[in-house]
């Protein structure tokens, strides 16, 4: 079995694979304080809840967007799963052509996403990730990445807004019924919503125009769904597109 795992600023992914069969898959907090023995220990109990071990696993491969995080995954492998795991970065065999100025200043999460995506779709994309940040990747009818947009995240956004307008309360993140509100937690709904929702089109639709074609718009990360579901700007959700990613990024490496 093949344990890919994704960490973010915010959470971190993990899933098994056997074969091309993403078999489970589970989210945990990221926390760069947190040390080899407890992430073992989260592990561990997400493991024997769905009946795993850590003998069962072949091979790890991780991406991650949080430098302090490497060690701390390395050190996990080795030392629980014993097993040296395969790190996506300079080096790495992606079978993806990157047209930025520094390619190295690419998120991994970012190429991992590209990749997936092209592999399954064969066309021009772009990808909306939306994580602790939203991103937007454009991927071309050859399968470069030719570069892309990146935002604050929902989450980042909402939080300033807490934190700066001392008389607003924290909400939470929904669709409300109405984009006119008729009271102060629906109108921060509503703004934050739907302020998203015109970003991610904006964004996109200035993308399309500079490109002058109409490719396929995937999104991906947590807040993906109700997203998609306000706009026909976005075409498919892959909710597992990273890991996918990640699996495809494993099978390229096999010398």
């Amino acid at each position: 079995m093949l344990l890919v795992i994704d960490v973010g600023n915010s959470n971190t992914v993990l899933g098994i694979y056997q074969g091309q069969d993403l078999k489970q898959n589970w989210r945990v907090g990221t926390d760069k304080y947190r040390t080899v023995d407890e992430y073992a220990m989260l592990i561990n109990d997400l493991f024997q809840l769905a009946g795993l071990r850590f003998d069962d696993l072949d091979d790890v491969i991780v991406s991650t967007v949080v430098p302090p995080m490497l060690n701390t995954v390395e050190g996990l492998c080795q030392r629980y799963f014993h097993l040296s795991p395969y790190v996506v970065g300079p080096g790495m065999k992606t079978g993806m052509p990157i047209q930025y100025d520094n390619p190295r200043e690419v998120g991994a999460d970012r190429i991992v996403n590209a990749v997936a995506a092209y592999e399954k779709n064969k066309c021009p994309l772009i990808v909306v990730d939306f994580g602790t940040a939203t991103t937007f990747d454009v991927i071309s009818p050859t399968g470069t990445y030719m570069g892309g947009a990146i935002a604050p995240g929902i989450g980042i956004s909402a939080e300033a807004l807490f934190e700066r307008a001392s008389k607003l309360p924290r909400v939470e993140f929904t669709r409300p019924t109405q984009i006119i509100a008729k009271n102060t937690v629906n109108s921060m709904q509503a703004g934050i919503f739907f302020g998203y929702v015109g970003l991610v089109e904006g964004i996109v639709s200035r993308m399309k125009a500079e490109l002058k074609q109409t490719p396929k718009i995937i999104a991906t990360g947590g807040l993906a769904a109700p997203i998609a579901a306000a706009t026909s700007c976005i075409d498919q959700v892959e909710p597992f597109l990273t890991l996918e990613g990640l699996r495809i990024l494993y099978e390229r490496n096999q010398d």
